[in-house]
């Protein structure tokens, strides 16, 4: 049977701002969605994507083909698409669309000319991170220097909070089942994550997390943390499918604050592993995963 590897990320706590970018505005604004009735901000997928793709490059352990210029600022490519010699290729994939290559006055009556497509579908699927807290519409004001003595004036839109995503992977669908550590890795190691036209730094490494190593199809814990009074985080949902017998416990690794809590305390009594270090959960995994593959970590 085929495994997959599900995941439930809560970072650590931090202010969301994005910085002012080269366009102008008189507001700077946090992308924004309607969550369980409220206004929450959110991080899109793509711009965590980047932050993983943006920490191989920095580790250098793997070569990735699409690399981050300070100098251009943009992203160039190494080489053509290649999922065996390149991380980013393989784990994120890619899509290059080129137009015809001959006029439509040089095709046969009738016919058109058709361009091409080169793609792989991404093999890790992130979701979008959504804030543990709704927005409450906190702006701070700031003066912006021009020429000829002219301010800009403009507003940056803030939010103190914790963000919460999800991921999923199937390694028999990479070329290199083994790049699933380095996705692990990567993942408990976000810094610079944010979305828009501008990065701000805000830690996303998480501080608990909830990772099932499985042969269901499902991943059933997908933003499965909440926060039902200040400071306190549970996981209610997660251990009544736990208790239900939709998940498995010894499919279940709990690491980081939340191992520290009533959540962890039950989800321990349940059966699942819980550790209070993140590495040494994640490790420990690996170990499982490395284990049930017939691989190397």
């Amino acid at each position: 049977m085929t495994f997959h590897l599900f995941g439930n990320v809560l970072t650590s706590y931090g202010t969301a701002a994005n910085n002012r970018g080269e366009n102008e505005g008189n507001i700077t604004t946090l992308q924004k969605l309607l969550w369980k009735g409220e206004v929450h901000t959110t991080v899109s997928a793509e711009a965590i994507r980047w932050a993983l793709r943006y920490y191989w490059q920095t580790t250098g352990d793997d070569a990735v083909n699409r690399q981050w210029s300070d100098d251009k600022n943009d992203n160039v490519w190494q080489s053509t698409f290649d999922d065996e010699q390149f991380i980013d290729d393989d784990v994120l994939g890619f899509m290059k669309a080129e137009g015809a290559k001959e006029e439509a006055s040089d095709q046969p009556k009738g016919k058109k000319a058709k361009g091409t497509t080169t793609a792989k579908r991404g093999v890790l699927e992130v979701t979008r991170a959504v804030s543990l807290t709704p927005f409450a519409g906190d702006i701070t004001f700031n003066a912006l220097s021009g020429q000829k003595g002219r301010t800009s004036l403009y507003g940056t839109e803030v939010h103190a909070t914790q963000y919460q995503y999800g991921f999923a992977l199937t390694p028999n669908r990479l070329k290199k089942a083994s790049r699933l550590f380095a996705v692990l890795d990567g993942l408990i190691s976000l810094g610079e994550v944010a979305g828009n036209h501008s990065r701000f730094l805000y830690d996303f490494s998480p501080m608990s997390i909830v990772l099932r190593w499985t042969h269901d199809f499902s991943p059933r814990l997908l933003y499965c943390f909440e926060q039902t009074e200040p400071e306190v985080i549970s996981a209610h949902s997660l251990i009544e499918k736990v208790k239900f017998g939709d998940i498995d416990p010894k499919e279940l690794w709990v690491a980081g604050a939340i191992a520290q809590s009533p959540t962890g305390d039950e989800l321990r009594n349940l059966g699942a592993t819980v550790e209070g270090g993140i590495k040494a959960a994640v490790e420990a995994l690996k170990q499982k995963i490395a284990m049930d593959l017939g691989i190397t970590s």
